[in-house]
């Protein structure tokens, strides 16, 4: 990364405080060598995706006018990653080589481009990238990486709007069980350019 450090996130059973931030914001404060341990978060769309609530944010995407109309509104809604069971709280955490459940990198896209390389490098998988510009770091990049894949995002309006990231940056979420493979594979496969 380029600026700041990785996020570690571990969904535990610990108990955790209620904040006013949302989820993506708590994500880049911890980019910049902040912790937290979270019970809810402030983000309407991100306490349906991380198993706060089921409160299906249709309405809300609706009345944003994100959408042309409620069913599309809804079709989006219907389309988010949502984690499939709920810890008592998050732990996020500037990554310092501890456990985590989920790692956020925030990449330019030539580095992104070598994670998705790196990954395929043992089997020539790919990496689905599939987003709808909403909810990026929460659902795209945190709970669909929890299905055991990595997830990339272009980001969304609210997480750009709040937590301003870079926008020469993507981000990247790679569940623990990769990662090893992941760094391993980072070294093998040839640099861009060569």
């Amino acid at each position: 990364m380029d600026r700041g450090k990785p996020v570690s996130v571990l969904f535990t059973e610990e108990n955790g405080k209620d904040s006013t931030f949302l989820y993506c914001e708590l994500i880049q404060k911890a980019r910049f060598g902040e912790s937290f341990l979270i019970k809810n978060q402030g983000c309407r769309v991100g306490a349906y995706v991380l198993g706060e609530t089921g409160i299906f944010p249709e309405d809300y995407y609706y009345t944003s006018g994100r959408y042309a109309d409620k069913n599309a509104a809804k079709n989006a809604a219907s389309n988010l990653y949502r984690l499939a069971k709920r810890a008592n709280s998050i732990k996020i955490a500037p990554y310092s080589g501890g456990d985590f459940d989920i790692l956020l990198l925030f990449l330019k896209p030539e580095r992104a481009m070598r994670i998705v390389q790196a990954h395929a490098y043992l089997t020539g998988e790919p990496v689905e990238f599939r987003t709808g510009g909403i909810a990026s770091i929460c659902s795209d990049c945190t709970a669909y990486p929890m299905k055991g894949k990595p997830g990339i995002s272009l980001g969304c309006k609210g997480s750009r709007k709040h937590s301003r990231y870079g926008d020469d940056e993507v981000v990247v979420g790679i569940p623990f069980k990769l990662a090893k493979e992941i760094d391993i594979a980072l070294g093998k496969i040839p640099e861009t350019g060569a």
